[in-house]
């Protein structure tokens, strides 16, 4: 019998291949195509689905209106004729909120939530041969302002969760270093690092460590709100949860783990110093080349 792996490579690769393009080159899915890939044979229950995604969008901050569009399809009837039909134009962050709020009996939701929230992420990441090409250190700098952005979203969630002190804070994220880390806290990550106690340690990661707990972050600040989690052992929880299944999914992928990457040579900011460095000598070059 297939793996669990297979099962869900093969689910993927059908969910790329039923994927539309716009006038505009942007990416869509048909929910009438999406249904019975998802193992929904009635559309009334997959409507329920789609709706309860709907809400999740708007609670999450996204206009639903970006990633939920209203669309009418033509469908062949028994007797050879044409109906119309009413269809929903999805993004690719939709059909992860889909996959989300989806019966989690069904194998196929259980094995598309890593994969779709993974996709996701890189796409909103920017386009991917653009980031291939940039250099490590523009990697770092770039994941790690994405990181301070979202840690601001991030907290803001977990406060509306009760998270409310600086320690509470401190706690909360000691929860989901420790899912992600398979059980070290900010402390021993701080030692396996060998920082002092005023250095951070997200300024002290590589790309791929910087993607994982990016990663964490979003995951962990999506379902907070779309949850409405509340109270603070609950958020703890569910930041030990996120921290843990972007583990299991980097374990899955054949990926190392995140506490034995490399800890680079360079901070972020000696490398945002050298970066201005280059800029500022650039310039100085470019003032002092003979006018035409």
């Amino acid at each position: 019998m297939a793996d669990r792996e297979t099962i869900a490579a093969d689910h993927h690769g059908t969910f790329e291949s039923i994927k539309q393009t716009s006038a505009d080159d942007s990416e869509f899915w048909f929910a009438r195509d999406l249904s019975p890939l998802l193992d929904y044979q009635d559309w009334r229950n997959f409507a329920q689905v789609i709706e309860k995604a709907r809400i999740a969008c708007e609670r999450s901050g996204h206009r639903v209106a970006d990633h939920f569009g209203d669309a009418t399809k033509m469908v062949r009837l028994g007797s050879g004729a044409k109906r119309p039909v009413s269809d929903v134009t999805l993004s690719r962050y939709a059909c992860y909120l889909i996959v989300q709020n989806g019966d989690p009996s069904k194998l196929v939701i259980a094995n598309g939530q890593t994969y779709f929230a993974l996709q996701t992420r890189r796409q909103e990441l920017g386009d991917e041969k653009a980031f291939s090409g940039m250099s490590e250190d523009q990697r770092r700098l770039m994941l790690r302002g994405e990181l301070a952005h979202h840690n601001k979203a991030l907290g803001a969630a977990a406060r509306a969760a009760g998270v409310e002190t600086t320690l509470d804070y401190a706690i909360f994220q000691d929860h989901g270093y420790e899912g992600l880390y398979g059980g070290l806290g900010a402390r021993d990550l701080h030692g396996r690092k060998g920082l002092k106690k005023s250095q951070k340690i997200l300024d002290h990661m590589g790309s791929t460590e910087l993607a994982a707990n990016l990663f964490r972050a979003t995951q962990t600040e999506d379902k907070l709100r779309r949850d409405g989690v509340s109270g603070k052992q609950n958020a703890n929880d569910t930041h030990f949860q996120v921290g843990s299944k972007v583990r299991q999914t980097i374990r899955e992928l054949g990926g190392t783990m995140p506490e034995a990457l490399p800890t680079p040579q360079s901070s972020i900011q000696q490398v945002e110093r050298a970066q201005k460095r280059s800029l500022d000598q650039q310039r100085q070059g470019a003032s002092d080349d003979p006018a035409p």
